[in-house]
């Protein structure tokens, strides 16, 4: 599922810029970042701190103070975000861009009910009875592949599993529809099997609603086997941006850079342990 040419980006982001101003000097989180989103699945990958949330974060305008965003052109299907009131941008938070946070444990409000959340966000945004929006609600959970709905509804935050608030914060933020989901971390707190289940379930709700997926993660490999396209971040910049095929790609390798070489040389490879590193070592220039 790549971007297409003939239609217009959901999302277009050039020379975006995250600072934050602290006493002691100022914290570039994102340095100079472009790229566009069509309706695809674009990975971003990078260590803790190279800026993957923060992107996330700064499309939503959710940096806090004292952070600071930049850019040259953000828009979101050519409106431009930059201008846009913050009244503006609150009706478009959840209503066409959405965020999963990595911990649904420290995103659902632990006092009220699953059910009374999801139905919330689906409030928000429409017009609709308290009725309406249970029976949608209940409909959400279900595509999310919760067995007995009706009785999850009625749980507390604290009495639902992790792989099971993971289902709940993807049918809270995709009930009111939105064209961009992104995904921070969706699985990192979870097992394997787990992890499966919810990547299978954003691909199914990807494909059959066209939208376009973010999907922010520190897992080289769990990227490249599920997105379409990768950007590969570094000290909050871009060291590149592929198709996600190419990564296990041998013939391709050559190519990369030398970053990408390095998180590529930290996956198991018992036929060349240690020549990614090798070539990361080598040549510590791009770390600048």
């Amino acid at each position: 599922m790549n971007e297409s040419t003939s239609e217009q980006p959901l999302l277009e982001l050039d020379n975006l810029r995250v600072d934050f101003h602290t006493p002691t000097g100022i914290v570039q989180a994102v340095r100079g970042l472009s790229f566009t989103l069509g309706r695809e699945r674009l990975g971003i990958v990078g260590e803790s701190g190279s800026g993957k949330s923060m992107t996330g974060r700064a499309i939503l305008d959710l940096i806090p103070h004292p952070g600071e965003v930049r850019a040259d052109r953000l828009t979101y299907r050519g409106q431009d975000l930059l201008t846009m009131d913050k009244r503006a941008r609150r009706k478009l938070r959840g209503r066409h861009i959405s965020m999963v946070m990595q911990d649904p444990k420290f995103s659902l409000n632990p006092v009220r009910t699953v059910g009374d959340q999801i139905a919330e966000a689906y409030r928000v945004h429409h017009k609709a009875s308290a009725r309406e929006a249970r029976q949608r609600s209940l409909a959400m959970l279900e595509q999310v592949q919760i067995r007995e709905p009706a009785r999850v509804y009625e749980l507390y935050p604290h009495e639902v599993s992790g792989g099971m608030g993971q289902r709940v914060m993807i049918a809270m933020m995709l009930i009111a529809e939105p064209d961009i989901l992104i995904a921070d971390e969706p699985t990192s707190a979870l097992d394997v099997t787990v992890q499966l289940q919810i990547l299978k379930i954003l691909d199914d709700l990807v494909t059959q609603r066209g939208m376009g997926l973010i999907f922010i993660s520190h897992d080289l490999h769990l990227v490249q086997s599920f997105c379409d396209r990768v950007i590969v971040m570094y000290g909050g910049k871009a060291m590149e941006t592929l198709p996600a095929a190419e990564l296990a790609d041998e013939s391709a390798r050559a190519r990369r850079h030398p970053y990408t070489l390095g998180l590529l040389g930290c996956l198991p490879d018992l036929d060349h342990p240690k020549a990614e590193l090798a070539t990361l070592n080598r040549d510590p220039a791009w770390l600048a």
